[in-house]
């Protein structure tokens, strides 16, 4: 292949999907990638998922930033491609510079359609189509705004529901007589307007909108009959349109999309088409899982290697709104159909057959057998009944699918594929297999799937080894090794040495954990591997605001402290002040903005509710005041919390000091337990009261409660060396087993040099919520995610040389 390679126009899913398929053909192409925005390809489709969870938008990033070189991949970002020459393959981008290539892919995407209703230029009129969507439906919730959404398709419902979950009145206006027309029948509609309802969306049916209303700002929508809604903030979703315009102007064929046939050749010889802008068979499609199906043809046609044919795609849907499960595939009505409806549930199943073949259906409240029914309906696969092939489905196991029916709809994963990872990959672990495949890293939905899968193809056996780095086969344990060995001091020292991180990405917490421990908390800090929670030190709600939890050490407090905790909260408009679980006040609804300055104002330390770290110690009142105390709870408590905080841990710990038997701190069911006995304390481990219900392990009867406090820093510190990230200490415990813990925590020697580590490690911590008045980076608590900020502000990424934070 010439040098000068292949251009790859257009930064989305399609240009970053096509991208991987040549890599994957041919690793020495000279490929180039041009995005039209200023960050890397990121996955649009979950847009409405960050604005419900309020993460940074650096979270839908589809690859990390180290794939892109590690696979010699140019990458222009904020770069617009003025005119394409398709006869000689060469791009003009905009400010004149003009480059040849060998051959051009065309993964322009598409736009938001805004119709013809007058208004829609007014300012406070948006679609929804990028993050910065996002942000402006922040902001007009921060100030209590009324939103209406023109729209009740797919991604109107997707922006509602969104909208709702930041508080806002929300209103769907709807030109239809049913919400999702396309997809859905009358009576899935008919359910699925309610349930929209009960998520605080109001619903107008059969509303067109004539004009937006207001001087300059949109103040609300005008419908026939001079019937008007207030709105402060509109959000057009109605649909796109693909972008051809670069197309058009270099000649090619278009229609409503760049023209291409069963290769994803357009007329152009040396240029093909992928993913909304491309027009196949009169069909643009607007899902993810044709782009994935095309780019693969596209991959093999830029090369000039012989593959199959694209014929085509089915048309199907998932509508993501927590709580509302809906799946509709192909066709919604024919002249044979097979209904099973329970309006209580709700519930609706409906199964199209056209022909004696599978055609259609829509599954709604019970989406069980949708990858059995997607595989039956992709192959037209014969249906002699088709109310007991609907029952068959919603029975389907993992089993009973082919290996050609996909099980991953945001990233184009089939059973055949997973399976092959396994077989020929030698993944051991549903997380390995996720890892490599991508399967279950876009919406999540097909994760349990997965599992099963993994599950089948392992006989059941128990899934190992567990890898930190699944894409690399890399355990903790070999990283462990490679870190003390080399010194390395960050997260980025080890992607660089090992590659850790550098394939998905999705392991860099853990090495970040794993970094700091080893080198006891005497690293180099990189807060762009960290979770959002951790980069700002509290804990993300579903509406994008934090809460702030204080440590109040052994759940002890003053009226002062009290009175700085209410202050605040009226100060800066916490939505809820609520006592936790583990005897601490939350408040909620506090805004990044203002989280150092409620920190301040408090002037507490950080009770680490947010983190993978030591958090609470409950206690009762123990013999301080209970007369039924053998032991002091509080005292224990509280110097068990004083010798631990600001500890970091693979997964949060969570303790408790009861003072007798009676077992009012619930140190039964708790990672790390002390309870008073007649005479002496019972240490307890590995408890839990979550999920599933677990009693602490007795590790050991000690005489006195610095016994207790002794041994069970020494637990601390065992747990932290050597628990896989996110196993919680009821894990550990079975894993490692209760008699091989026993012994390395009690044995003397091995015990001295843990108590030892801690020290050092514990010497190093400071509380994080300083960051107030030494940030780190100063857009840490600013709209800017930290990703971004570091990616431009690289002389603050970390601390000076040799510092350790």
């Amino acid at each position: 292949m010439d040098a000068q390679g292949i251009a790859i126009v257009g930064g989305g899913i399609a240009g970053q999907a096509l991208c991987e398929a040549l890599r994957e053909r041919d690793p020495d192409l000279a490929i180039t990638l041009i995005c039209g925005e200023s960050c890397l390809p990121y996955d649009r489709v979950r847009l409405s998922e960050i604005l419900v969870s309020g993460e940074e938008p650096s979270a839908l990033q589809l690859r990390p930033d180290e794939w892109y070189a590690d696979r010699r991949v140019e990458v222009l970002t904020g770069r617009t491609v003025a005119a394409l020459d398709a006869e000689s393959a060469a791009l003009t981008f905009a400010g004149g510079e003009r480059r040849s290539f060998s051959k051009v892919a065309l993964c322009t995407g598409s736009r938001p359609l805004m119709p013809p209703i007058p208004g829609l230029d007014k300012e406070g009129v948006i679609p929804f189509r990028g993050p910065e969507d996002c942000e402006t439906i922040r902001a007009a919730a921060a100030d209590g705004a009324r939103v209406a959404v023109i729209g009740g398709g797919l991604l109107g419902l997707e922006a509602a529901y969104g909208v709702a979950s930041q508080g806002c009145p929300v209103t769907v206006v709807h030109l239809m007589d049913r919400l999702m027309e396309r997809q859905l029948d009358s009576g899935a509609a008919a359910m699925l307007q309610p349930a929209m309802e009960a998520l605080g969306v109001t619903v107008l049916l059969e509303h067109g909108t004539e004009e937006v209303t207001g001087n300059g700002r949109a103040t609300g929508l005008r419908f026939a009959g001079d019937v008007q809604l207030d709105s402060d903030l509109v959000v057009v979703s109605v649909g796109i349109a693909a972008n051809t315009s670069l197309a058009t102007d270099a000649g090619l064929e278009t229609a409503r999309g760049v023209l291409v046939d069963d290769l994803m050749r357009t007329s152009a010889e040396r240029v093909v088409a992928v993913g909304e802008c491309a027009e196949h068979r009169g069909v643009v499609y607007g899902l993810v899982a044709p782009i994935f199906e095309q780019a693969k043809v596209a991959a093999d046609t830029l090369l000039g290697v012989p593959g199959s044919a694209y014929e085509g795609s089915l048309q199907w849907a998932k509508l993501k709104v927590m709580g509302v499960d809906l799946v509709s595939i192909g066709r919604a009505e024919g002249s044979q159909e097979a209904v099973t409806a329970d309006a209580g549930r709700p519930s609706y199943r409906k199964l199209v057959v056209e022909d004696g073949r599978a055609a259609g259906a829509i599954l709604l409240g019970d989406t069980r057998g949708t990858e059995a029914l997607l595989d039956a309906i992709r192959s037209a696969g014969e249906v002699s009944d088709p109310l007991e092939r609907l029952a068959e489905a919603a029975t389907a196991t993992a089993a009973e699918l082919p290996e050609s029916a996909q099980v991953c709809d945001c990233n184009g994963v089939c059973k055949g594929e997973l399976v092959e990872a396994m077989r020929e990959g030698g993944c051991g672990s549903a997380r390995e297999v996720m890892a490599v495949t991508r399967a279950g890293t876009g919406c999540g939905s097909c994760k349990p799937m997965v599992k099963e899968i993994v599950a089948l193809e392992n006989g059941g056996a128990a899934e190992e080894p567990a890898f930190l780095c699944p894409c690399m086969r890399q355990t903790r344990e070999q990283l462990a090794l490679q870190i003390r060995a080399d010194g390395h001091e960050a997260v980025s020292d080890v992607t660089a040495a090992c590659g850790t991180g550098r394939d998905c990405g999705l392991c860099k917490p853990a090495l970040a954990y794993l970094v700091s421990e080893i080198r006891e908390n005497r690293h180099r800090e990189e807060r762009s591997a960290r979770f959002i929670n951790d980069r700002v030190h509290a804990n993300i709600q579903n509406d994008g605001t934090f809460s702030v939890v204080p440590r109040m050490y052994g759940g002890v407090t003053t009226p002062d402290q009290l009175r700085r905790i209410a202050d605040a909260a009226e100060k800066y408009g916490a939505r809820m002040v609520k006592v936790t679980g583990g005897q601490r006040i939350d408040l909620l609804g506090i805004r990044k903005a203002d989280l150092p300055e409620v920190w301040r104002d408090i002037g507490m330390p950080s009770g680490h509710a947010y983190a993978k770290a030591v958090r609470t110690v409950k206690t009762c009142v123990g013999t301080d005041f209970c007369r039924f105390g053998l032991g002091d709870a509080i005292d224990l408590g509280v110097q068990m919390e004083r010798e631990w905080e600001g500890l970091h841990t693979p997964a949060k710990v969570k303790s408790g000091v009861s003072g007798c038997p009676r077992n009012c701190a619930e140190a039964t069911v708790k990672d790390i337990g002390a309870v008073a006995v007649e005479g002496a304390w019972q240490l307890r481990v590995g408890g839990a009261a979550g999920g599933s219900v677990r009693e602490a392990d007795v590790l050991a009867t000690l005489d006195d409660a610095g016994e207790v406090l002794r041994v069970a820093t020494i637990l601390l510190q065992y747990y932290r060396e050597h628990g896989d990230y996110k196993e919680r200490l009821y894990d550990f415990v079975p894993r490692i087993g209760l008699d091989q813990i026993r012994a390395i925590v009690l044995d003397p020697e091995q015990g001295a040099a843990l108590l030892e580590r801690f020290r050092i490690a514990k010497a190093a911590v400071t509380d994080p919520w300083l960051e107030r008045d030494e940030p780190y980076h100063p857009r840490q608590f600013d709209g800017l995610d930290e990703a971004t900020a570091e990616r431009e502000l690289p002389m603050l990424v970390g601390p000076p040389e040799g510092a350790a934070r």
